[in-house]
C-alpha cells in the first residue's frame, strides 16, 4: 500500500468536474461567444442554473471556495440587485424558452441571503426562465447563520434539497480551522429544515485536515450517518496557501502526512457502509432510495462543476461572480473579481471572462472520463475512438498494479482502484502531464 500511495496517491491530477479541466480555460472565450453559445438554446433543450453566492459569515482557513468576508451587508444587497440584472440579461440571450429542471444555490453560504433577499432572487428566476414545478432546487448552508426566518424562506420558495457543511465534528479540529460548530447547532438545523418540509438533507465531512485523526473521521461520518443524511460527501482537504492565502493561517505541521489522509479516507467509507449507505464514485455516498443512488444503478449519475449529480439538464448556466456554465459548445466562466462583474452587469454585458470552447476530440474524451468517473467502468474501444489509439501503457501498469481489470475492451476499476479513479481518468486526458502542479493531490 505505502508504493501505491508514492505511486499514486501524491500525484497531482484534475478532479474531472469538466473536461477539458478548467486549467484549460482562456480569455478567448468571453461576451460574444457565450452570446452566441446562449442564442442557440432553443425550446428543445433543458437547463439547469447555478447561482454562486461569493459571501459568508467568518472565512473557514481550509476553505478552497470564491468567497469574501463582507465588512457591510449593503454590498449583499447590491450583489442581490446585480445578480437579478444578469439572470435577465442572460434570460433575454436564450433563443428558445427551455425548460429549467434543476437550481443550484452554492457559495460562498447562500443561507448568508437574508429571506426577502432570497426570496427576490427566485422571483427573478421564475420571471424569466420557465422554472417547473417538478424543477429540484438546493442550496448549500452554513448551519452558523442558518435561521428559524432563512429556513421558512427556502421551504416557501421551494428548495426540496440542501447541503451543510460539517467538515469535522471535533471541537480540537474545528479550532484549528476557524471554524466552531458544535454538533447541537446542525442536528437543531436538520430538525428545523425537516420540520419545515426540507426533507432531502445532504452533510459535507472532510479529512486531512489540521490535527485530524482516524477518531476524528469516524465519530464524524457515524454522526452524519445518526443524522440519516440523504447524502454524505466526505472531501480530502486541499492544502494550497500560494492560490487561497488564508490557508496560510493553518499549521502544517498539524496537517496529516499521506499515509494518515489514506487512513481517513478509508476509514469515513468503512464507517458510510457499516451504517448502510451505498458508495457513489470517488468522494459521495448515499441512502439505498436516494437518487443518487438509484442514478448510480441505472447508468445515469452525471458529474458537474457541483460533483456527482443526477440533474439531467443539457446545458448548465452560471450566475453570478466567478460562476462556470457548461453548454453544449464548451464552458464560460464569469468575472471573479466582484466590482468588475458587477460593472459589466451594469454597462450591460454578459460578465464572461474566460473559458474553453469544445473540439470534436473533447466531447468524446469528455463523454469517457465522466463515465469512467461515474460508472467506474469503461469500454475501451471508445477511447481508441478518441484519440486513434489506445494508451496501453499507463493501462498496462495501473493493470499491473492491480487498479483496473481489462476484458476485452471491458475496463472495470476494482476496489483497490477506487480511491485513484482521477488517476485512471487522466491516462485519457490529451492535457495531463506528469507533474503538472496546478491540481490538487490524488488522495
Amino acid at each position: 500500500m505505502t508504493e501505491l500511495l508514492a505511486k499514486y496517491a501524491e500525484a497531482t491530477v484534475p478532479r474531472y468536474t469538466s473536461y477539458p479541466p478548467a486549467t484549460q480555460f482562456h480569455d478567448g472565450v468571453g461576451a460574444e461567444t457565450y452570446a452566441d453559445w446562449l442564442a442557440a438554446i432553443g425550446d428543445d433543450a433543458t437547463l439547469s442554473l447555478y447561482l454562486h453566492i461569493p459571501f459568508c459569515s467568518q472565512l473557514c482557513w481550509y476553505c478552497g471556495c470564491h468567497t469574501t468576508v463582507p465588512n457591510d451587508l449593503t454590498r449583499v444587497g447590491r450583489y442581490v440587485e446585480t445578480l437579478q440584472a444578469e439572470t435577465a440579461r442572460v434570460a433575454d440571450g436564450l433563443g428558445g424558452a427551455p425548460q429549467v429542471v434543476h437550481i443550484h444555490f452554492g457559495g460562498g453560504s447562500p443561507s448568508m441571503l437574508a429571506p426577502d433577499a432570497f426570496a427576490a432572487v427566485m422571483a427573478t428566476l421564475r420571471a424569466h426562465f420557465a422554472v417547473g414545478g417538478e424543477a429540484e432546487i438546493a442550496c448549500e448552508l452554513d448551519p452558523r447563520n442558518l435561521t428559524p426566518d432563512r429556513i421558512a424562506a427556502l421551504a416557501a420558495q421551494g428548495v426540496g434539497r440542501v447541503s451543510l457543511g460539517v467538515q469535522d465534528i471535533s471541537a480540537e479540529v474545528q479550532a484549528l480551522i476557524n471554524r466552531r460548530q458544535p454538533l447541537d447547532l446542525v442536528r437543531r438545523c436538520v430538525d428545523g429544515l425537516r420540520a419545515a418540509g426540507i426533507a432531502a438533507v445532504n452533510l459535507d465531512l472532510m479529512y486531512g485536515l489540521p490535527g485530524q485523526t482516524v477518531e476524528h473521521v469516524v465519530r464524524s461520518a457515524e454522526a452524519a450517518a445518526a443524522l440519516g443524511a440523504d447524502r454524505i460527501a466526505v472531501f480530502g482537504y486541499a492544502h494550497v496557501p500560494w492560490f487561497k492565502r488564508h490557508q496560510q493561517a493553518i499549521d502544517e505541521r498539524r496537517l496529516p502526512d499521506m499515509g494518515a489522509r489514506f487512513e481517513q479516507m478509508m476509514a469515513a467509507e468503512a464507517t458510510l457502509l457499516a451504517a448502510g449507505y451505498i458508495k457513489i464514485g470517488l468522494d459521495h455516498f448515499a441512502k439505498a432510495h436516494d437518487p443518487m443512488a438509484v442514478a448510480k444503478e441505472s447508468g445515469r449519475l452525471r458529474r458537474n462543476f457541483q460533483g456527482y449529480t443526477v440533474d439531467p439538464a443539457t446545458a448548465l448556466l452560471g450566475l453570478g461572480a466567478s460562476a462556470i456554465g457548461a453548454l453544449p459548445q464548451g464552458y464560460a466562466q464569469n468575472e471573479p473579481h466582484l466590482g468588475r462583474y458587477r460593472d459589466a452587469v451594469e454597462a450591460g454585458r454578459l460578465p464572461v471572462v474566460r473559458g474553453v470552447a469544445l473540439k470534436p476530440d473533447d466531447r468524446v474524451r469528455r463523454h469517457i472520463i465522466e463515465t469512467l468517473m461515474c460508472q467506474e467502468a469503461l469500454d475501451l474501444d471508445q477511447a481508441e475512438g478518441a484519440s486513434g489509439e489506445r494508451p496501453d501503457r499507463d493501462l498496462e501498469t495501473l493493470a499491473a498494479d492491480g487498479l483496473i481489470e481489462i476484458d476485452g475492451s471491458r475496463l472495470t476499476v476494482t476496489t483497490k482502484g477506487q480511491p485513484y479513479l482521477r488517476n485512471i481518468a487522466a491516462c485519457f486526458d490529451a492535457y495531463h502531464s506528469d507533474g503538472a502542479t496546478r491540481h490538487s493531490r490524488a488522495v
